[in-house]
């Protein structure tokens, strides 16, 4: 079962989605790679000194990494906003995706490892996104206060069950995709994070 960043059940191919494999994957589990490729997604091409500054790291660091970043064909140069010497990047896919089950039980222990690396990392920026969500929902219009969720469930499933839940909630949250245009009055990007684990009943 694919495990995605901003992707979902359609072939990866079709929504400009990376699949990671070893090698890719242990270009990916730093992570100021993957905080810096986030926010390439998120808020569009920038330049390591503008990324330093979002993520309050040093400027050296944030081009050192996005140098190896493009090495493993996350990020590319977008040459069309540089003026002078400035570099701007940009990320290369809209997602990453990446099958658990075959890294984690990969022969190699540092493949197992970066697999881990990454998975953390993308469950602690998942609750870093909505801990800043509730800290500043005052700020946003009236009406956004009521077109949020935060929610959690228990339903006893069988793993094929449980896969088949994912991607039907994946289907409808891609349904969505597209039907609100750029720029329109009142909207915003609306950000979901979908966790399915299971829980020991003793």
């Amino acid at each position: 079962m694919p495990e995605t960043e901003d992707g979902g059940p359609a072939p990866a191919e079709a929504q400009n989605v990376h699949m990671v494999d070893a090698r890719t994957l242990r270009g990916l589990a730093h992570p100021l790679r993957l905080r810096l490729l986030n926010a390439l997604r998120e808020f569009g091409p920038a330049t390591a000194s503008g990324l330093a500054d979002r993520l309050g790291e040093s400027s050296g660091a944030t081009s050192y990494h996005l140098r190896q970043l493009a090495s493993y064909g996350f990020v590319e140069d977008a040459p069309e906003r540089g003026k002078g010497r400035e570099r701007w990047w940009r990320a290369v896919h809209r997602g990453t995706a990446f099958n658990t089950d075959r890294f984690l039980s990969h022969p190699d222990p540092e493949v197992r490892g970066a697999v881990g690396v990454v998975l953390h990392e993308i469950a602690g920026n998942h609750a870093q996104e909505l801990n800043t969500w509730i800290g500043t929902m005052r700020e946003w219009p009236e009406e956004w206060q009521h077109g949020w969720d935060i929610s959690d469930f228990k339903v006893r499933l069988t793993p094929d069950l449980s896969t088949e839940l994912i991607l039907k909630i994946h289907e409808l949250i891609e349904s969505y995709r597209g039907r609100v245009p750029e720029g329109t009055e009142g909207s915003a990007v609306v950000r979901s994070h979908v966790h399915f684990f299971p829980r020991p009943t003793e």
